[in-house]
């Protein structure tokens, strides 16, 4: 591996001040200037994305009328849709065998998460009619070229721009509850979008009746939940994993992307062909197949994923024991020392 050092750092003596020659600090008041002006850019960056996002998410919620989001009925709508996600989500959080996620950075992330999905919403239209055209071919080039890039892209952009630099950000596992809860951010505001424009609101009342609503589309939507949680986790572990590999962070992040991004378009362009065929072959209901492709293919997705988190986990436990082994045996031994003595 190639040093970090440049060669006269490595050469020089420690007494030797190698200041703006071959290291550098915050000295002068040009210095100091510089690091602050470097600190704004970066935080007033992070700045203008979260009030773009939330400009653009305003101008989508206006569209259906801002009361929507005080409907009773719309939000058990929304909350029923977002279950399957949700457990998902938790079930991921509790594999971390490391320290506790703090709940601010759970919630920070979630809601970035529902802020940066309205970026993917404006990519995915303006898009959409290039692919058009094409017919399904066309489709499946959008969602691979499209949807499942960007998608997953600005899901780990909600990871990024808070959580990923905080210290208790402390562990590669850590990304992989970010992302999760990213993806159950970006679930709740697309099954909300989804419920405003397939949902009739007017007359709709909270209730058991609300449960049908627009042809059962808290139950669609809750199948399309749990995967948004499953991509970001993998891309979120991957992540994680780019943290405490600096040298490899750019790699290291793009295969995390690649991984949650094919998983995602995958199940986009089957999930349409893969419920007539199981509709046509078994003669259930289009709803009922749905759901047998959905537990299907994110049960496999799923597994792989639990057995990632799994593999970490007893990693960890294995490296704990190894240590406390270590140490009794040092103990030991200096124990021994100590009665020769």
């Amino acid at each position: 591996m190639p040093s970090r050092s440049d060669p006269v750092e490595e050469a020089a003596d420690d007494d030797r001040d190698l200041y703006d020659v071959a290291t550098w600090e915050e000295r002068t008041s040009l210095d100091g200037l510089s690091v602050a002006l470097y600190w704004l850019l970066t935080r007033g960056t992070k700045l203008f994305v979260v009030l773009l996002a939330g400009a653009i998410l305003l101008a989508i919620l206006a569209s259906f009328g801002l009361g929507l989001l005080f409907d009773p009925a719309v939000a058990a709508l929304v909350a029923l849709s977002a279950v399957p996600a949700f457990g998902l989500a938790a079930y991921v959080y509790v594999s971390d065998v490391t320290t506790a996620e703090p709940l601010s950075l759970l919630v920070a992330t979630f809601l970035l998460s529902v802020l940066t999905a309205t970026f993917a919403a404006v990519l995915n239209d303006l898009a959409r009619p290039f692919f058009a055209p094409l017919g399904y071919v066309g489709l499946v080039l959008f969602f691979f070229i499209i949807v499942g890039p960007v998608e997953e892209t600005v899901k780990l952009l909600a990871v990024r721009l808070y959580a990923y630099t905080d210290a208790r950000f402390d562990a590669v596992i850590d990304g992989a509850v970010y992302g999760a809860i990213a993806g159950l951010g970006f679930a709740v505001i697309e099954n909300l979008v989804y419920i405003a424009q397939n949902v009739e609101l007017e007359g709709l009342a909270l209730g058991v009746a609300a449960l049908g609503a627009g042809d059962g589309i808290a139950a669609l939507r809750a199948l399309a939940g749990p995967g948004h949680v499953i991509y970001s986790a993998f891309a979120g572990y991957y992540l994680g994993l780019a943290k405490f590999n600096p040298e490899h962070r750019g790699p290291i992040v793009i295969k995390g992307l690649v991984i949650a991004a094919t998983i995602h378009a995958l199940y986009n362009s089957l999930v349409g062909p893969a419920t007539v065929g199981i509709s046509a072959i078994s003669g259930l209901p289009q709803v009922p197949a749905l759901f047998v492709f959905v537990v299907l293919f994110q049960g496999f997705f799923g597994y792989l994923l639990v057995r990632k988190l799994r593999r970490y986990r007893d990693v960890y436990t294995d490296t704990r024991n190894d240590t406390r082994e270590s140490e009794v045996s040092e103990s030991g031994e200096r124990v021994g020392l100590s009665e020769r003595d």
